[in-house]
This record gives structure tokens, sequence and C-alpha cells, in this order.
């Protein structure tokens, strides 16, 4: 099991934003996480990258408990994530944001970052070849050197999804990565990540609204409503379940 979640919960003020959830998800699976504005989907992807401290629940990365630990060490177990707003740096070109993700795995001391010594400038050089790879590997090799305002906002996604996957980790974690595509563009994005799927064998989590994505690329689908797990199952299972669709839609009064 690369992740298990074990009846987490999350109080704010007194509000339960995620109560007593469970939720598996194995290496080279797809897993999707549906539901509601508002139910408790990202606060639970930010307990499983360290933003928040579970108040109760265990999270289990690959057999070792990680709630509570910090966002850093969580990253270096091999944990990424990409984030409902884009969040591309201003002032960096592309490339630049892609580099940043491996900035805390480099390992070169303090002193050499300071004085740009020859360990730095390797490291460097070396992120810099690898943040082009994961471009090339998302199709934006071409504008590796443009600043991220500049781009239309279906490439703008994609820079950030190769700036997820520069480090090959080993839970990939999507939240919302198909939100503003056009159709279009959401059908390249279907593509892309089961090729990356099959690349690099990584288990994927995603949190989406667009049930095309979600019935096209999911293996298991989870439905969290007002921050409990109201259903799992197939995608299949999910579209024929009454309660899940009581939860979108609302009752349907029966005609007269």
């Amino acid at each position: 099991m690369l992740i298990d979640i074990q009846g987490v919960s999350k109080n704010f003020g007194g509000v339960a934003a995620v109560s007593g959830v469970s939720l598996q998800a194995d290496a080279h699976g797809i897993v999707s996480l549906i539901g509601p504005n508002g139910a408790g989907k990202t606060t639970l992807f930010n307990l499983i990258s360290g933003i928040y401290r579970p108040d109760a629940g265990k999270i289990l990365f690959g057999g070792t408990p990680i709630q509570g630990r910090p966002q850093h060490a969580i990253a270096r177990m091999g944990v990424s994530r990409t984030f409902q707003n884009i969040r591309l740096f201003r002032g960096l070109t592309v490339i630049e944001n892609v580099m940043t993700a491996l900035d805390a795995l480099s390992g070169y001391p303090l002193p050499s970052a300071m004085l740009s010594l020859p360990g730095k400038r390797k490291a460097e050089r070396e992120n810099r070849r690898l943040a082009m790879e994961a471009l090339e590997t998302v199709g934006m090799e071409g504008f590796a050197d443009q600043q991220p305002p500049e781009l239309p906002y279906g490439l703008q996604r994609r820079a950030e999804l190769a700036r997820a996957i520069v480090s090959r980790p080993k839970l990939l974690m999507l939240d919302e990565p198909a939100a503003g595509l056009n159709p279009s563009e959401v059908v390249g994005f279907i593509r892309l990540i089961g090729q990356l799927r099959d690349r690099f064998g990584f288990g994927i989590l995603i949190i989406e609204h667009r049930m095309q994505v979600v019935n096209e690329l999911s293996d298991r689908v989870y439905v969290i409503n007002f921050g409990r797990m109201l259903a799992q199952g197939t995608p299949r299972e999910i579209r024929d379940d009454q309660d899940v669709i009581k939860a979108y839609l609302g009752e349907v009064e029966e005609s007269a």
C-alpha cells in the first residue's frame, strides 16, 4: 500500500472539515477524490502533504507514519502535489519554476550556496537538466525561458505539472488539474496523465470535478460530503450511487 489514510479528522474552530476519513491508494494506481465544494477534499490533501496536522487518525506512506511531519520532510519521502490555484512564481522563467522543486533535494552545504562554490554550480547544472527533461515530458520544452504569465492557462497547468514530477515522486497529488481547461485540453490532459503513470509508475491522487477526467482515469473513486466519506467504488459504481447523486444534485421530487 502506497498511501493508507486511517480515520483522519481535522477541525477548524469547532467545524469538522474532515471527520474519520479513510482512503487507500497503491503505486501505479489512479484514485480520484470527488465531492461538492467545501466537502473537505483539499483539506485532506493538505493533511497528507503536511500543511496541516490531523487532530486524529494516521497517515501511512509506504507503511511509515507521516502525520505531523514538516512539508519538506514529506516531500523528500516522495510526495509531490499541485494546487487548485496555479502557484507559479512570478519573476522566474518556466524552467526556473520547475527547478525550485529540486532545491530542497540538492544537498549542497550552506557555504556552497552563499559563495556559489563548484558544488552548488554542479548541482544547478544537474537541476536544469532534470527540469528540462520534465518540461519535455509534458510537452513544454519550447517554453522553458518564458515567463509563466505570458503563457495560456493550459500551458501554465502543464508547467506546474512539470514542477510536480521533476523530483520523480512516488505519490503525485493533483488538485483540480483540469480546472479552466477547454475540452481539447482536457482530452490532452487525460492522455498525458495516463502516459505519466505508465512511464514512471507513481501512484496518483486526483481531486476533480470534471467527471470525464474521473471516469476515464480512475481505478477507484472516493466521495466526500461534509467532511465524511460518503461512498467509494469504481467509476461505474459511483455514477450509479443514489447517495452520491443526491449529494451533487439534491433530492429530486417525484412527479405527481
